[in-house]
């Protein structure tokens, strides 16, 4: 045995996977909330569909946050009677506050989403409030939508860093998820909403969670824009996450975060999990047919890689078929 191979790390696995994960569509609302073009009510429909039809169950279709803000979603109540509800499908959308909640049970939506940034400065520049302003309105808002009968989820934005004060504390970020899990949310999702996060940081972020909060209660929402998503994603399957936010084509942004860029793809997602032989419940084939409807309503190719890889497959054997 020469040097090298003595210095060579040991290697040691993935450890324990789990044997299902639940992915969490956000194409419709986080993918499209920040495209410069609105989308007719009955295109969004028809990706939903398409959603669907591949087999997602949790898909957040909407936010009912004001259209002054976000005009490309001011179509959320007809959205939902267009869609209506699913058998085994929850929709959910983005409730920002109580006068949200009240539009929100009115068009019958079956879960709602609050959310919270990290950082002060991202706070002040998406809803002009504090962190502890927000929260005080985001545990106000989960009450009353639990009084209501609705499930609460909640997002936790620029966990890995902020466009604005960069590092965030890990401290921090225990406190407002303790504060939120405490105020009725049945989940919790973790926003890398500029993609900074590095597989380390992650594992950190995690663990000093995970003293206080239950892994079941946590979820990651990862964006792609260093290329890590799919890197920080399975350290966090590792430690036992089992729900992971995405959105079909790598979709999404945020429109008060420059330079973020599309969310984890959910094609990209799925066909790794599939690969290490954890299920999901979606069909890939399917998968890539709501990719190339996002694609088509769009108007532009997608950044996910799967899906590229799968319609570049499909383009040379029809060339093949062309020329024999």
């Amino acid at each position: 045995m020469d040097s090298n191979e003595k210095r060579r790390p040991r290697v040691t696995g993935l450890g324990n996977l789990p044997e299902k994960v639940d992915v969490y569509e956000v194409g419709p609302r986080d993918g499209l909330q920040n495209e410069l073009r609105t989308l007719p009510t009955r295109d969004k429909a028809r990706l939903i569909e398409a959603l669907i039809a591949a087999g997602e169950k949790r898909i957040e279709v909407t936010s009912f946050v004001s259209p002054k803000w976000i005009p490309q979603l001011a179509d959320a109540e007809e959205l939902l009677h267009l869609v209506g509800r699913r058998e085994g499908v929850t929709f959910s959308a983005l409730v920002p506050n109580l006068k949200g909640l009240t539009r929100a049970k009115e068009a019958g939506l079956e879960e709602a989403a609050v959310f919270i940034s990290a950082s002060e400065a991202h706070s002040k520049k998406n809803i002009n409030k504090t962190i502890a302003e927000a929260v005080a309105e985001a545990r106000q808002t989960t009450e009353a939508a639990l009084k209501a009968g609705l499930r609460v989820r909640g997002y936790l934005s620029t966990v890995w860093g902020c466009p604005y004060e960069g590092e965030v504390p890990v401290s921090r970020v225990v406190e407002i998820s303790r504060a939120l899990v405490d105020g009725g949310i049945y989940q919790l999702s973790l926003g890398d909403t500029i993609g900074v996060g590095t597989p380390r940081q992650t594992e950190t972020l995690l663990n000093a969670l995970l003293d206080h909060v239950p892994v079941e209660k946590l979820a990651l929402h990862l964006h792609d824009t260093r290329g890590t998503a799919l890197a920080n994603a399975l350290v966090g399957l590792q430690l036992g996450v089992t729900t992971f936010d995405a959105s079909i084509g790598g979709l999404g942004g945020c429109p008060y975060a420059p330079g973020a860029a599309g969310n984890l793809a959910t094609e990209d997602l799925v066909y790794m999990l599939h690969g290490m032989g954890v299920k999901t419940g979606i069909q890939l084939d399917k998968l890539v047919e709501a990719g190339m409807v996002a694609q088509e309503l769009i108007g532009r190719k997608l950044a996910g890689k799967f899906l590229q890889a799968a319609l570049g497959e499909r383009e040379k054997k029809a060339n093949r078929r062309a020329t024999t």
